[in-house]
């Protein structure tokens, strides 16, 4: 698997960059996933299906951190 091709990015040094935000810190990783999946709408809009994809495939990532216990959902 291409890390990157699935999720445009390193996805534990995206998982990081995370949890150093202000939205996680005060909101918690859901939402997070939640702008993500805004994010992917308006990709998708603009015709960028790929980067949509590589945008919900890390919105998922948060998710299962979440469902493990790994992040804090609030």
């Amino acid at each position: 698997m291409n890390e990157v091709a699935v999720y445009g990015c390193k996805v534990n040094e995206f998982i990081n960059n995370v949890t150093r935000s202000l939205t996680y810190k005060c909101s918690g990783a859901n939402m997070v996933v939640a702008g993500l999946m805004s994010d992917a709408q308006e990709q998708m809009a603009y015709g960028d299906v790929e980067g949509a994809r590589q945008t919900l495939n890390r919105a998922k990532a948060l998710l299962f951190k979440v469902m493990d216990g790994t992040l804090d959902g609030m």
